[in-house]
């Protein structure tokens, strides 16, 4: 019950923060500066909640850590078991996790002078030290170094490419009105940073693969959640295929059918890559071996 509490609480921290850093990338750098301040108007309530959702998540992923490590629920509120969890290499490193998680949310809540360009810096920040923690920091010496810096780049990939599939069907409506030209422009901006984050996604995907279980393909159980994973991916890509190679010009020729489905397919790919989020927060959990 309570690793099941555990996995449920990472995967509401990983999907908030990505859907949030998603948010920022498209309001602080992709959009051009006359879409900016609306994008980002558009986007607080909702991160309002999302990072509400990232930084109590975090704060319980410490406290029922303890009762993993120690005696079950009774050990999750102790606060003596909170310092020795504090005390570990995981704890070290989510102790700085939940305080910038709580800085975000105090950002969005107060809205200083250009706070888009401190979220991302915030996110960015958070994103690095998921970096820290689980299999990613299971070696030492120049190994870990090469496998902590690999999945840094494995978590920005992602979170751009799905953090931003929300924002895009947002631009979409946006396409209709007085901000056709600036949403288009955005979308462009999305498209050619996205095959690139794609691209990024799966390689150092494989690179992960390869540090933690020393193969693509395993029959352990670890391994077959992975397969299971990268089915996922690969359903999101072709979608994503579809949708640029195939509806874009369509829908660029003036075909509203084209962009109806265009909607529905991103929608689709977006469940997808939350199924495939809860995935990882599973195995992640597990001995790859």
């Amino acid at each position: 019950m309570l690793s099941g509490v555990y996995v449920s609480l990472r995967f509401i921290h990983f999907i908030s923060l990505i859907v949030a850093f998603g948010c920022v990338l498209y309001g602080a750098w992709w959009a051009p500066v006359a879409l900016r301040r609306l994008m980002m108007q558009r986007f607080y309530p909702l991160m309002r909640y999302l990072l509400s959702a990232s930084a109590l998540s975090a704060l319980l992923m410490l406290t029922a850590q303890g009762g993993l490590m120690g005696n079950g629920w009774p050990d999750v509120w102790q606060p003596a078991i909170w310092q020795a969890v504090a005390g570990t290499q995981f704890g070290s490193v989510w102790v700085w996790q939940i305080l910038l998680a709580f800085v975000a949310l105090a950002v969005v809540w107060l809205k200083p002078r250009r706070p888009g360009r401190l979220l991302l810096v915030l996110f960015c920040a958070q994103l690095l030290l998921l970096a820290g923690v689980g299999h990613a920091a299971m070696n030492d010496g120049w190994l870990g170094i090469v496998q902590r810096t690999n999945h840094a780049l494995h978590l920005f990939c992602v979170a751009s490419w799905f953090g931003g599939l929300l924002p895009f069907i947002y631009c979409l409506r946006l396409a209709h009105g007085r901000w056709r030209q600036a949403a288009i422009c955005t979308m462009m901006r999305f498209s050619r940073y996205g095959h690139l984050a794609v691209a990024g996604a799966i390689a150092s995907g494989v690179v992960n693969a390869l540090l933690i279980q020393g193969g693509l393909i395993s029959a352990s159980p670890w391994g077959r959640m992975l397969l299971f994973k990268c089915a996922l991916v690969a359903a999101m890509v072709a979608i994503a295929l579809v949708n640029r190679y195939v509806l874009v010009p369509r829908m660029s020729a003036g075909g509203t059918r084209a962009e109806q489905l265009i909607v529905r397919t991103t929608q689709i790919e977006i469940a997808l890559g939350a199924l495939a989020l809860f995935a990882v927060s599973l195995f992640a959990t597990w001995e790859p071996f």
